[in-house]
């Protein structure tokens, strides 16, 4: 067997499961999609207002139900049928597509109407971000489950490299409306790769009983893991400070580095290009350690400690691609251990827990991260998550070392 067989036989292995290479293939073209109605909605909203707070708006709108919903979504995700629920919620989304398409195609599109659909968007996604990752481990054996984490989050980065050039393709050539219709079709290929599915050859866990606190003893259970908790805190505090470059790298590209829009545009591709990269080697690996977690988090500090003191955009390229790979090793690899660590029948508010840490911590981090710009410039917002990450990191490590020293400097090995 030649290098290159090993190598793809070992990175894509989880494809050779049917039931994860049809969910594979349906969200290809589904988060394609997806990732164009985020750039065209919000360009369309530009176009309108020309305003920086309606755009902030419209990102509340976007993930604020993920941060207020997370907990009974998570929870209706361990009492269901992951599979119908998808299908479902995969339903909606398709529908909020068509929406936006009937709000583009008037003559004076009402901004509260675009509002309302990117909130309908949002509740969708606040259901969908813990019932697919959960039903992650449904479709593949245990040992697997880091190499379909890997290649989901390579999908996702891909998706948002190709999306946005799509994106700017399609308003450039059939504008909003079509590309927002564009974007709906797109989910009948998710819908019917769920469709095709075997549900003989799922794995399926045991739905959670209804009772009374079923909430509360999602967070308990959660606090209640070392291997759970620790990462979901580290994700907290670099989801809120680190991760919002859509706030603090077009202000510094721009301001800091005499650049355009396009100019951002550019930087953020290289960024997608390293993530994807980082996916794509993440997916070899086969255990997950929280020692990854943590060194990936102090990587990824440096790096935009790096970039916060970049003279010009030709050293800032190189420095996002970096950025990339490290970013998404460090989310892959928490995401793996929120989905092994966890009971097959608590996995579901777990990884809601994840969602809201992550993304609900968007609205509470950007406006920060904005003020900190307007006040005292990018760079120093690009410091700030740079301290963030470092942070949350070296925090990390210590609990490592702290389990080590408590059971005999055993390794910190997960999933072994």
């Amino acid at each position: 067997m030649s290098a290159f067989s090993t190598f793809t036989d070992e990175t894509f292995r989880s494809l050779r499961t049917r039931n994860f290479r049809l969910f594979f293939t349906g969200q290809v073209i589904s988060q394609i999609g997806n990732w164009m109605t985020l750039v065209v909605q919000t360009l369309l909203v530009l176009k309108i207002t020309n305003s920086g707070i309606a755009l902030g708006v419209l990102m509340v709108s976007q993930y604020g139900p993920v941060l207020l919903l997370g907990p009974w979504a998570g929870l209706i995700a361990d009492r269901s049928d992951k599979r119908r629920l998808l299908m479902a919620v995969q339903s909606m989304a398709m529908l909020q597509s068509f929406v936006l398409a009937a709000l583009a195609f008037m003559p004076h599109p009402p901004l509260y109407g675009l509002y309302l659909a990117a909130l309908f968007g949002g509740i969708t996604l606040a259901f969908d971000h813990p019932a697919r990752r959960a039903f992650v481990v449904e479709m593949v054996e245990i040992q697997d489950v880091p190499n379909a984490v890997s290649l989901n989050s390579a999908l996702m980065t891909g998706s948002r490299i190709v999306g946005p050039a799509l994106a700017g393709l399609a308003l450039a050539t059939i504008g909003f409306g079509w590309a927002f219709i564009a974007d709906g079709v797109s989910y009948i290929a998710v819908i019917v790769a769920f469709a095709m599915m075997r549900t003989s050859e799922l794995q399926r866990s045991t739905p959670a009983k209804r009772e009374s606190g079923q909430i509360r003893a999602g967070f308990r259970y959660a606090r209640s893991v070392p291997d759970i908790w620790t990462p979901l805190i580290m994700m907290a505090v670099v989801g809120t400070l680190t991760y919002n470059f859509q706030v603090v790298f077009p202000l510094f590209t721009t301001r800091d580095l005499g650049g355009s829009k396009v100019t951002f545009t550019l930087l953020f591709s290289v960024m997608s290009m390293g993530a994807l990269v980082g996916a794509l080697a993440a997916a070899r690996r086969r255990h997950i350690a929280l020692r990854t977690v943590a060194l990936s988090s102090i990587a990824f500090g440096a790096g935009m400690a790096v970039m916060s003191v970049t003279p010009n955009i030709w050293l800032a390229y190189p420095v996002s691609f970096l950025i990339g790979l490290a970013s998404i090793a460090f989310l892959t690899a928490a995401t793996g251990i929120f989905q092994i660590n966890s009971t097959p029948e608590m996995r579901g508010r777990v990884l809601a827990l994840q969602a809201m840490v992550f993304l609900g911590s968007t609205p509470i981090g950007g406006p920060i991260l904005g003020w900190i710009c307007e006040r005292y410039g990018a760079r120093w917002g690009i410091a700030v998550g740079a301290v963030a990450a470092i942070g949350a990191g070296l925090w990390g490590m210590s609990r490592v070392r702290a389990r080590s020293n408590a059971v005999g400097n055993l390794p910190d090995q997960l999933g072994a």
